[in-house]
């Protein structure tokens, strides 16, 4: 099974381009799953989302600890087990780590790398705190992270664990644009790796 990792801050457009990536491999006839983080289907992924809509730290620790339940949840159940597909995207996964205090997230990220599988097509997409703050006010509900202070210290330790191993794809233009520079990437891939 191929695995495709999009993942990135809220407002960044995440499922959308995930989204667009399945389009893209079911017109090659490819069967292929997208799991967005936290998910409503399971008790992991409605416990991290609602802590998600809280506050305080307690909400933070559930938040974190539900959400990588939650990422388990999918692996187990769509990649370990799963042959009814070919393609898994999977959307918040990694980088749920760089929301957890300073002094734990590379720690945090450095021990989901060793146990969780990991691809080569790892899309990291980022767009200015602005951008975000502006893109989340569209939104009915807020998360707990979704301020400019918080965007601006995730963001920092995002692209810091993002700097080896995954393809920052800058989504500040429009969703075409975004996508025509994943695109290209896909096809090298797909290249390399068919």
């Amino acid at each position: 099974m191929q695995l495709i990792i999009v993942d990135g801050l809220d407002g960044v457009g995440k499922d959308t381009h995930a989204q667009l990536i399945k389009k893209r491999y079911e017109a090659k006839g490819l069967r292929v799953m997208v799991r967005s983080h936290p998910e409503s289907d399971n008790f992991f992924g409605r416990t991290s989302k609602k802590a998600l809509l809280g506050s305080g730290k307690i909400n933070q620790l559930k938040a974190s600890l539900f959400y990588a339940l939650d990422v388990l949840h999918s692996l187990k159940q769509f990649y370990h087990r799963n042959k009814e597909y070919d393609v898994l995207i999977l959307v918040r996964y990694l980088m749920g780590t760089a929301y957890l205090p300073s002094s734990l997230a590379k720690i945090g990220y450095m021990f989901f790398m060793k146990f969780v599988p990991t691809s080569d097509y790892m899309f990291f997409l980022d767009a200015s705190p602005d951008d975000l703050v502006a893109r989340v006010r569209t939104r009915s509900e807020t998360e707990m992270f979704e301020t400019l202070d918080e965007f601006v210290k995730v963001r920092k330790k995002a692209l810091m664990l993002a700097a080896h191993g995954w393809y920052i794809i800058d989504t500040s233009g429009s969703v075409e644009k975004t996508f025509a520079s994943i695109e290209p990437v896909l096809s090298q891939l797909d290249v390399h790796t068919g």
